[in-house]
């Protein structure tokens, strides 16, 4: 990954790259409108030879003059290329079509936070996720997830379950090591990592800590899969202090969850599992670490969603550099057995006992 430490651009390239991000919001749309409209569909279908305007707009139903502002448009974005008198796909535009990781982050970015971002400067100001009223009126996302409008709940949730699914078997193999019987699984949402549990153990049971709205949720999700008996739910709000939490697990999980809180919250909510643990218990807790990536655009993807966090989910929170994480572990008074980071699409998986 780049280091920062250097100047990129000379004067004249700095400008240049200004000026693209001054339009990036209007070739973010258009690169979604070829997708959506099945242009970009259509030049991957006609491979090397590409398509002239008047037969994409016969092939997909969009007046030529559609065609042809998008695709002029999609030539300055790198999206397409352009032999007289045939638009052909790009590298670029392939992966706009067919990469999984592209479409739940376009998908997030356009349902979740586009219309959000335009009060980014009053969340900063205030602290406060003063972008959410886009989409409903609640305090913090997390409250409202089950309400969400359809197609923000389902870019939410393709866009959740993107990162952490792929992670699953690996930390499965590395979880059931310990024989856990009994595992507490906070902020559990959908019930998903819950499940992936019982499946892979037949003898464990899993306890999802979360707000009411996701327990429901998540119940209703483990009865549809015949889990009901062996997932419980224990509703719980655990920015309230000294939450009041079972006493009985093996594992303490926690999957992308501290992220969605401040460093005082972290702090807290680290200090009351510490004060409801019993002798002998283990923590394991998944996270995203922006400073450790590999690629420079998964740094990039992490950060942009922390500035979803400012905006959408409660003002306050964020992706971590590692060793500021760190720091708030140690001051909760656990110390890590174990690190092991790029699993999957860049997790890091921290193991901890008291200190």
């Amino acid at each position: 990954m780049t280091s920062y430490e250097k100047e990129p651009f000379n004067a004249f390239q700095a400008k240049e790259e200004a000026q693209k991000l001054a339009f990036a919001p209007i070739l973010f749309h258009c690169a979604r409108t070829l997708r959506d409209l099945g242009i970009l569909a259509a030049l991957d279908r006609a491979g090397d030879p590409g398509l002239d305007a008047t037969t994409l707009a016969k092939e997909t139903g969009v007046s030529e003059y559609g065609v042809k502002v998008l695709l002029d448009m999609a030539l300055s974005g790198s999206i397409v290329t352009w032999v007289a008198p045939r638009y052909k796909l790009a590298n670029l535009g392939h992966f706009l079509e067919h990469d999984g990781m592209t479409r739940a982050n376009m998908d997030f970015s356009a349902d979740v936070c586009y219309a959000a971002m335009m009060h980014l400067t009053e969340a900063i100001q205030t602290g406060t996720p003063a972008g959410l009223k886009e989409l409903g009126d609640w305090a913090t996302i997390y409250e409202g997830l089950t309400q969400l409008p359809q197609k923000a709940k389902e870019s939410w949730f393709n866009f959740d379950h993107f990162y952490s699914d792929r992670s699953f078997p690996i930390l499965l193999e590395r979880i059931f090591t310990e024989k856990p019987a009994k595992i507490y699984d906070i902020g559990g949402n959908t019930g998903k990592w819950a499940m992936q549990c019982c499946e892979y153990d037949p003898d464990v049971e899993v306890t999802i800590i979360d707000l009411p709205p996701q327990i429901n949720m998540a119940m209703e999700n483990a009865k549809e899969t015949g889990l009901e008996d062996r997932i419980k739910g224990y509703p719980a709000n655990m920015l309230v202090p000294k939450q009041l939490l079972p006493d009985e697990a093996d594992i303490w999980w926690m999957s992308q969850f501290l992220d969605c809180f401040s460093p005082m919250e972290i702090l807290a909510i680290l200090k009351n599992v510490r004060a409801s643990m019993k002798q002998g218990a283990r923590v394991f807790i998944l996270e995203l670490f922006w400073d450790i990536q590999q690629y420079d655009a998964a740094a990039l993807s992490l950060n942009a969603t922390s500035l979803y966090f400012t905006c959408l989910a409660n003002g306050n929170s964020r992706f971590y550099r590692c060793d500021d994480f760190l720091e708030i572990v140690k001051e909760a008074g656990f110390q890590v057995t174990e690190q092991t980071n790029e699993i999957g699409l860049g997790h890091t998986l921290l193991e901890l006992a008291t200190r």
